[in-house]
């Protein structure tokens, strides 16, 4: 499976006008209790109250977008802090949907920080690029030494479901995971619009999601590949990776719920062996 991938100037320089929204958690460890100890919001970005479905441990916490999707120009921030022990699990509420840009670019900045023995579990629902939507995503980690972050990002290139492709507009991916000053995983995507990338097999091959899982944390025994390769059954195309200090699944095809099917027993899997947790789904994703 090829991307492709390239260093490049933003697209849009010039100040623009649109949703500037904020969001900062700082998360702790209080007698074996992980709670939110610090919240700073500002629209449309919001969180909600945490709540403790597998024990007092692991804090699960849901990220509202109030506006409801993200039209060119917005700037969305997040910091999150995870101190010394901490436990998290933040997902997002529902699927986060790019507007078609009026020329300015939408950009979304995601910085974390997980300090010594903390884990913090990232599981966003999926990102819809409607078609001209243009979108950069910067995600930086800065994780301690015994610290452990588990990501994953799925996107849809189109409103498949209308039969819409994407032909215009530009997508953008980067994340970062350092330790100690030390990179252990740069990833930098990108994606212009346009029919010939979208069916080309070094761009989309005409499947319209894409999908990476990332855990890096601890060494990923040739067993837990294994098994993690045996979890895939579906249609579209799925490739494991051993990393030096985790493990990286990706995805290219066309069904949400084969991808996130993938990636939840995936992430369940290192769950059991390298967390020592049971399973434990967000109730958001029942509703």
């Amino acid at each position: 499976m090829n991307f492709t991938f390239e260093f490049i100037n933003d697209l849009n320089s010039e100040t623009a006008e649109g949703w500037h929204g904020k969001l900062n958690l700082v998360y702790a460890d209080r007698q074996g209790k992980t709670q939110l100890i610090y919240n700073h919001q500002q629209a449309p970005l919001k969180v909600q109250r945490p709540f403790y479905p597998e024990g007092e441990k692991v804090c699960h916490s849901v990220i509202l977008h109030t506006a409801g999707g993200v039209v060119g120009g917005d700037r969305l921030s997040s910091n999150i802090h995870l101190q010394p022990q901490a436990q998290a699990l933040i997902t997002t509420a529902a699927a986060s949907k790019i507007y078609r840009s009026n020329g300015l670019q939408a950009r979304q900045t995601i910085q974390m920080q997980v300090d010594a023995g903390g884990c913090l579990e990232w599981l966003p629902q999926e990102t819809i690029l409607f078609n001209g939507a243009i979108y950069r995503q910067d995600l930086r980690v800065e994780l301690a030494t015994e610290g452990s972050w588990l990501g994953w990002e799925i996107t849809r290139f189109g409103r498949s479901a209308r039969g819409e492709k994407f032909y215009l507009g530009e997508w953008r991916s980067h994340t970062e995971i350092w330790q100690q000053g030390v990179p252990l995983w740069i990833d930098r995507q990108w994606l212009r619009g346009s029919e010939d990338i979208f069916h080309s097999p070094h761009g989309l091959a005409g499947k319209p999601i894409v999908g990476s899982l990332v855990w890096v944390g601890s060494a990923v025994s040739a067993e837990i590949v294994e098994k993690t390769r045996n979890l895939w059954n579906g249609e579209g195309e799925a490739g494991v990776s051993r990393l030096q200090h985790g493990l990286l699944c990706r995805y290219r095809g066309s069904s949400t719920s084969e991808v996130r099917n993938w990636f939840i027993n995936v992430w369940q899997l290192l769950r059991v062996s390298s967390l020592n947790r049971g399973n434990c789904i967000p109730r958001v994703w029942q509703v």
